[in-house]
C-alpha cells in the first residue's frame, strides 16, 4: 500500500489495483519510532527517505531513488504490532475484509479511507497479517515491481488450505484479466501475477501433517548485493541477526521487526 501517489519527474501514468488484482502492490512497517527506524533501515539498507502526504509520522523508503516500502510510526498511537506487513491489491477493500471474516479470518482495522483508496489489515485463520489496498498505485508502481527489491513468503502450518483461503479472498486461478495463477512447485505453493512470481506459501513437505509449533506470518524479503554486511550492520544498529546463510539472512530491526536479506532474486 502507498497512500502518497507523487511521482517523481517525468512518470504520468497511475497503475490501479484493478489491473494487478490479487497480487501483492506493497510492504510497510509499523514502527513506534520514526527516527530510529530511519537511521536502522538507511545503515542497514541504504534506504533514502520521502515524506507522504499522511503526517510526519509515514514515509516512503527509497533504494536507488526507488520506492520501496512505507514506515508508518504509529504502532504506539494505535496499539498496533511492530511488524512488516504485505498489501495485495484488491477491486473494493470492503469486499475483501467482507471474504476474509466469511471465511473465518479477522479485521483488525478498517477498512477505511486512505485517498487517493481504501485500505484494511487483515489476519487469515491461522492468524498471518495482511493488508488490502483499493484505488491508485504510485505511478512509477511498475517500476518498484520489476526490480523485485521486494518479495514475500508465507510461512503457515497448512500451505494448500491457505492458498485455497487467500485463492477465494483474491479470486486466484480464477482466470480474470490481470488476476494470479497459482502453481504448486514442490513442497511450495507458487503466485505469479502476469509471469512473475510474486509470492511463495510453504508449510513442510508435501503430505506432511501441519506443524503446531509454527507461528503462520508473512515474511518480507528485501534483495541485497552483501547479505553478511547487511547482518553485520543490523547487529551494529541494536538488532539481531536470527538465522545467517551465505545467500540469505533473517534479521529483526532496533524495534524486533522480522524481514529477510537475500541475495536471490525470484523468477
Amino acid at each position: 500500500m502507498n497512500h502518497d501517489i507523487t511521482s517523481p519527474a517525468g512518470a504520468t501514468d497511475v497503475v490501479s489495483t484493478d489491473a494487478v488484482y490479487g497480487a501483492p502492490c506493497w510492504v510497510s512497517l509499523t514502527s513506534r519510532d520514526l527516527q530510529g527506524t530511519e537511521e536502522f533501515y538507511s545503515a542497514v539498507l541504504g534506504w533514502e527517505w520521502r515524506p507522504m502526504r499522511l503526517g510526519d509520522r509515514f514515509r516512503v523508503a527509497l533504494a536507488n531513488g526507488r520506492p520501496v516500502a512505507g514506515i508508518a510510526a504509529v504502532a504506539g498511537m494505535w496499539q498496533m504490532a511492530v511488524a512488516w506487513t504485505p498489501y495485495f491489491a484488491v477491486r473494493s477493500a470492503d469486499e475483501a475484509a467482507a471474504r476474509v471474516q466469511e471465511r473465518g479470518g479477522t479485521a483488525a482495522v478498517g477498512p477505511i479511507s486512505l485517498p487517493p483508496g481504501r485500505a484494511a489489515l487483515l489476519a487469515d485463520r491461522d492468524g498471518a497479517t495482511f493488508g488490502v489496498w483499493e484505488g491508485a498505485l504510485f505511478s512509477d508502481w511498475p517500476t518498484w515491481r520489476r526490480a523485485q527489491l521486494a518479495f514475500i513468503r508465507l510461512h503457515t502450518r497448512d500451505a494448500f488450505d491457505a492458498a485455497i483461503f487467500y485463492g477465494e479472498v483474491f479470486d486466484w486461478a480464477s482466470g480474470g484479466p490481470g488476476g494470479c495463477e497459482v502453481h504448486y512447485e514442490g513442497d511450495e505453493v507458487v503466485l505469479r501475477s502476469q509471469g512473475d512470481v510474486v509470492a511463495r506459501i510453504e508449510s513442510g513437505a508435501l503430505g506432511s501433517a501441519p506443524d503446531p509449533r509454527i507461528r503462520p506470518h508473512w515474511q518480507v524479503h528485501f534483495t541485497v548485493t552483501d547479505v553478511a554486511a547487511c547482518a553485520r550492520a543490523a547487529e551494529e544498529m541494536g538488532g539481531t541477526v536470527l538465522a545467517l546463510g551465505p545467500e540469505e539472512a533473517v534479521l529483526a530491526d532496533n524495534e524486533g521487526a522480522r524481514f529477510t536479506v537475500t541475495s536471490r532474486r525470484e523468477h
